[in-house]
């Protein structure tokens, strides 16, 4: 019976003061969105299946939460299906089954959750063109869902917080965008980040290069794999694949991390799409130097990839080495997303931070401000029946007053015990006591619950005090 009242896997539920978290990571994104001109739009949690299909690559399509048609979904749909097509896994299925298996699911269910924010977005471009002002900065902060295996950092429901520019090439975004990853990353104190940067014309220029342009997915997920099986067998996979130069693979996997000496290494290859991008990442590098950063590093990764198939020009992966997750952050530039919705020339930037993520690293590293828990400025205890009635009355009045404080009381008057641990449980930062012998004396009993100080204070000189001391 229990199991029947679970979260699915790869969902979570969230406490008031988690949630107090969450908005504190949500805010902080915000304002420095907010501070660069960017500004908040939202869309359907779900979109029809044929804006999103084919954006993403097939592991892109796989992974999406496919929602059935209402009434009848069946109704017209292939019958007497083969056994194979009731197998776990479609892995199994020969072409022929798999268009068969494709058909039907488009005839099931037109209509998917969104994978992320930025397809959705190109669609919202497209479909509004003719209210927006390009180039058009937006952001957005809404969940996305995608079937992934359950796992540390890995959720199937899960938080983006994007921001993209839409009608510009300029390499100026890429420029404030490498520096809103610092200053949001610093303003929640995480330490030790590096900003990975690399560029898409950079790896489809040395995949041509190297002939291995006709199986570029798999050049670079072999590159990828460069921290976890080495230079001397990435190599050898990449000759196995096609690879025509080994010595100059060999070269560039034994550069250093200096930026500087990789840039001048491609810059010395022939190639336009190689010579595009150096001069891209080396604009970033040159204006990210004059601007300075915070905590992060800009670092030059080139086995960077990112796995979405639309992004054209630079990408950015933002990791820290300070607790064990994947990355926290990411984004790029793409050119002509928006002409699947019929808009062709439109480029965009965009970038993406994982809250999620985010938030299991502060609260791993214990980096959330303490005050967030005080979700209570002060709560009003009632000794008596009477104070009951006097505190409801005064707490209304003081609610319709612009103070900014955030208040209630204990509905019943019971024994002190029990409200003094309510009051503890909520976390409150002050607690008012009222009752015969505060009547009395006209006054109410403020008390500190962190330090256990009291002072007694006339109703008038309440708010003012607290709003002084808050």
């Amino acid at each position: 019976m229990a199991s029947t009242f679970q979260n699915p896997k790869g969902t979570r539920d969230f406490l008031p003061e988690e949630m107090a978290q969450r908005q504190y990571i949500f805010e902080t994104i915000e304002k420095v969105y907010q501070k660069y001109g960017f500004a908040r739009i939202e869309t359907p949690a779900f979109e029809r299946l044929s804006t999103l299909m084919g954006k993403y690559g097939d592991e892109g399509d796989k992974l999406m939460f496919k929602v059935l048609n209402s009434g009848n979904y069946l109704k017209g749909s292939p019958q007497n299906l083969e056994p194979a097509f009731y197998q776990e896994s479609s892995e199994g299925l020969d072409s022929a089954q798999k268009k068969t298996l494709s058909r039907l699911t488009e005839h099931i269910a037109d209509k998917a959750l969104r994978y992320d924010l930025t397809v959705p977005f190109a669609r919202f471009v497209v479909q509004h063109k003719e209210k927006l002002q390009f180039p058009f900065k937006r952001y957005q902060i809404q969940a996305v869902w995608r079937a992934d295996r359950p796992q540390k950092g890995r959720y199937q429901e899960f938080y983006q917080c994007d921001a993209d520019v839409v009608g510009s090439a300029s390499l100026v975004h890429e420029v404030d965008f490498v520096q809103i990853f610092d200053e949001v990353l610093s303003n929640l104190g995480i330490p030790q980040f590096n900003i990975c940067i690399n560029n898409r014309k950079i790896l489809a220029g040395l995949a041509d290069y190297l002939g291995l342009s006709e199986n570029f997915t798999e050049f670079v997920h072999i590159l990828d794999g460069l921290d976890k099986i080495g230079k001397d067998q990435v190599i050898e996979k990449l000759q196995a694949l096609g690879a025509n130069n080994p010595n100059l693979l060999h070269e560039i996997l034994s550069l250093s991390d200096k930026h500087e000496e990789k840039i001048n290494f491609l810059a010395k290859i022939a190639h336009p799409e190689i010579e595009k991008g150096v001069a891209e990442l080396s604009f970033i590098f040159e204006h990210t130097k004059k601007l300075g950063l915070n905590k992060g590093n800009l670092v030059f990764d080139l086995t960077l990839a990112r796995g979405l198939n639309y992004y054209t020009g630079c990408i950015f992966e933002v990791k820290t080495s300070a607790f064990e997750i994947g990355s926290l952050c990411g984004g790029g530039r793409y050119d002509d997303l928006t002409a699947v919705f019929g808009q062709k020339g439109l480029t965009g930037v965009g970038i993406s931070f994982g809250a999620d993520r985010i938030y299991d690293v502060l609260q791993g590293l214990h980096l959330f401000p303490e005050k967030l828990a005080q979700n209570l400025d002060f709560l009003m205890l009632p000794l008596d029946e009477v104070a009951v009635s006097e505190c409801l009355l005064i707490l209304h009045k003081w609610r319709k007053q612009n103070h900014g404080l955030n208040m209630d009381m204990y509905p019943l008057a019971e024994k002190l015990k029990k409200q003094m641990q309510y009051a503890n449980d909520r976390k409150c930062a002050f607690v008012l006591l009222r009752g015969e012998t505060e009547r009395a004396e006209n006054i109410f009993m403020l008390k500190n619950m962190q330090t256990g100080e009291q002072i007694k204070l006339q109703e008038a000189e309440i708010l003012p005090y607290l709003t002084k001391i808050r």
